[in-house]
């Protein structure tokens, strides 16, 4: 049976799922943490390697070494604020683009060190043009001290994206691409249908991206305490040398990673050594004693099942086992509250329907759910979320996306070309063969696609005004599909607050 799927990311995505643990974990008293150092030590970051929103095991991590989340990064990061051993945080920093969500969380993190008096010390070996570039750029400048290497290139001039569109292509070649969409702003499968950004595509696109590009500069203006509009017009005159961006005031040192780790170095003593991070946090002793909060991780795409075994790189929320975790948290007596983190751009909308149901037998059973958004929180990532106690979204998270396509793709003229024929039999009805490949949809099966589609939709559109407690004729308005930030998702009543994980634990202790 064929599984819909209501995604903000591209309608063809091959998912290879991951064996992963049952997704909870949870929080207590996480100052009574020690670790297992003695002396002083300063503890580094290197930013350059690709991080996912929650941990996860991958087959060969035994080998390579296990990369950290964004997640842990920032708990590792507060750890260290409270950690008297932990005399400077090192971070080199990507040369490309970063998650804006992600570089906003782990700059509130070295905003929490830097208010336990202990410095942080960032180097960059360049800032190159990159869609996200601006996002890394605005992480180091919350450093105590931004260093970039010598002669290395400042090009943060702003956000570019593009998109490759198929349909002359498509009907080059005789492929036709056949979806229905709700609505105009569900513009996944845009990219198969047109030749160009459509009205609609093109002003929420630019909406999000201006939105996004607004924080970063409002956080690198304060944190450099540079004026805004000065800001943006220096950073748009570029790009810059190293030299330049120095006498321009956008960074606060020329030097070698080895200088800059130095200078990191010499806040400790002549014992003082350098750990990584990802040693720095196997080294962490928690204890959970008392009333607990439980976390519940759910990342990637939304799919019915549970986790099955076999390798791969793609994180997914398995239905099964988040609706698992809820059950199971809702259960336990010394869980008071649950912390749900939603990095999700979509899914199947069954799975998404019953991951919500469980999150709503855990509120029934007197557990608070607050959901702390990560990178993305869209389509079915939203209608996982919308049933929550309270909602907390980084200004940066690419939410809502309150929509539904559905389709095909027919193969059969295009692959004639080629000598290949593809014939269908069966029996039944005539919407039994409504997704051959071999041709497009019959009339009949147009309408019966377009009447499961509103179904969908206007369900999609009860779930979010009932969760949310907002008129239908509102979320009417500002569904059809289209994508806000967090910080536009706030003015819409879409979610709570703005904030990162650490405020979503603040928000459940509240509840």
């Amino acid at each position: 049976m064929k599984q819909f799927l209501i995604t903000l990311t591209a309608a063809i995505v091959a998912l290879i799922i991951v064996l992963v643990a049952l997704p909870i974990g949870l929080i207590a008293v996480l100052a009574s943490a020690k670790p297992h150092t003695s002396g002083n030590i300063v503890v580094s970051l290197d930013l350059r390697d690709k991080m996912s929103d929650q941990s996860r095991s991958q087959p060969f991590d035994f080998l390579t070494g296990k990369s950290m989340s964004t997640l842990e990064v920032v708990q590792t990061l507060h750890r260290a604020a409270d950690d008297t051993h932990v005399k400077a945080v090192f971070i080199r920093l990507p040369e490309g683009g970063m998650s804006p969500a992600a570089a906003e969380e782990i700059r509130d993190a070295i905003i929490y060190v830097r208010r336990a008096s202990k410095p942080v010390i960032a180097h960059s070996q360049g800032l190159y043009p990159d869609t996200m570039v601006v996002a890394s750029y605005m992480l180091g400048s919350a450093a105590s001290e931004l260093w970039m290497q010598p002669r290395a290139s400042f090009q943060v001039t702003g956000i570019s994206t593009s998109t490759m569109f198929m349909k002359r292509a498509f009907d080059k070649y005789g492929v036709q691409a056949q979806y229905e969409q709700r609505y105009e702003f569900k513009n996944a499968v845009n990219p198969y249908l047109y030749d160009d950004y459509t009205p609609a595509h093109r002003e929420a696109t630019l909406s999000w991206m201006d939105s996004i590009y607004q924080s970063m500069l409002s956080n690198i203006a304060h944190d450099r305490r540079i004026d805004q509009a000065k800001l943006q017009q220096t950073l748009e005159a570029g790009p810059y040398g190293a030299e330049q961006a120095l006498d321009l005031g956008l960074v606060t040192h020329l030097g070698q990673v080895h200088d800059a780790q130095a200078a990191a170095m010499k806040r400790g003593d002549d014992k003082t050594q350098i750990v990584d991070l990802r040693d720095y946090e196997r080294s962490l002793d928690p204890q959970v004693t008392g009333d607990q909060i439980a976390v519940i991780d759910g990342e990637g795409a939304i799919m019915t099942g549970k986790g099955g075994g076999g390798f791969g790189s793609s994180p997914t929320m398995l239905s099964d086992d988040i609706s698992n975790a809820f059950y199971t948290a809702a259960k336990d007596t010394k869980v008071r509250a649950i912390v749900f983190r939603v990095s999700s751009p979509g899914g199947s909308d069954t799975a998404s329907e019953q991951i919500a149901n469980a999150m709503q037998a855990a509120k029934e059973a007197g557990k608070p759910v607050v959901v702390s958004m990560g990178e993305y929180a869209a389509s079915g990532g939203y209608w996982v979320s919308s049933g929550a106690s309270s909602i907390v979204a980084n200004p940066s998270t690419l939410t809502g996306s309150i929509g539904v396509f559905g389709g095909k793709f027919a193969l059969g003229d295009a692959l004639s070309k080629f000598g290949i024929d593809i014939r269908d039999i069966g029996v039944g009805g005539d919407y039994s063969s409504a997704f051959s490949e071999a041709k497009g949809f019959s009339p009949a099966q147009r309408a019966a696609l377009s009447s499961w589609i509103d179904q969908i939709y206007n369900g999609f559109i009860v779930h979010v005004a009932s969760g949310r407690n907002i008129p239908v004729e509102q979320v009417q308005q500002i569904a059809k599909g289209r994508v806000w930030t967090g910080q536009q998702a706030l003015g819409l009543h879409l979610v709570d607050k703005t904030g990162g994980f650490y405020d979503a634990v603040d928000e459940a202790k509240r509840l």
